[in-house]
C-alpha cells in the first residue's frame, strides 16, 4: 500500500511480467479522500501485446499512513471516454449559461 499519493498507481506485475501498463496519472483531488484519473493499457496474453488505451478513476480513503482503495470505475476505451467528456461539457455549459 502506498503512502503518498504520487506513489499509487494501476501499474501490476505477475512475478517479471508486466500485466497493466500506466500511462499517466491525473490526480483529481488531495487529502484524506483521494481521487485519481489513470491512463493504462492491459497485456493481451494471446498476442503478448499491450492493447487499447483504457482509464479508471480510482478513489482512496488515507487510513493511518497508507492510501486504502476504496472504490473505481473503469472506462473501457476512447469511445466511452469521449461520451462521458461530450455528456459533461453538456452539463456544464448548462450550469454555466443558468
Amino acid at each position: 500500500m502506498a503512502e503518498a499519493i504520487d506513489d499509487l498507481t494501476v501499474a501490476y506485475h505477475e512475478g517479471s511480467e508486466e500485466v497493466v501498463r500506466e500511462l499517466d496519472k491525473a490526480v483529481l483531488t488531495r487529502g484524506a479522500w483521494t481521487t485519481i484519473l489513470f491512463k493504462y493499457t492491459e497485456l493481451d496474453r494471446k498476442t503478448g501485446d499491450f492493447g487499447q488505451t483504457r482509464f479508471t478513476i480510482r478513489r482512496y480513503q488515507k487510513r493511518g499512513d497508507s492510501f486504502i482503495p476504496k472504490s473505481r470505475f473503469n472506462i473501457s476505451s476512447v469511445d466511452q471516454a469521449k461520451k462521458i467528456r461530450d455528456t459533461l461539457d453538456g452539463w456544464i455549459a448548462e450550469e454555466e449559461g443558468s
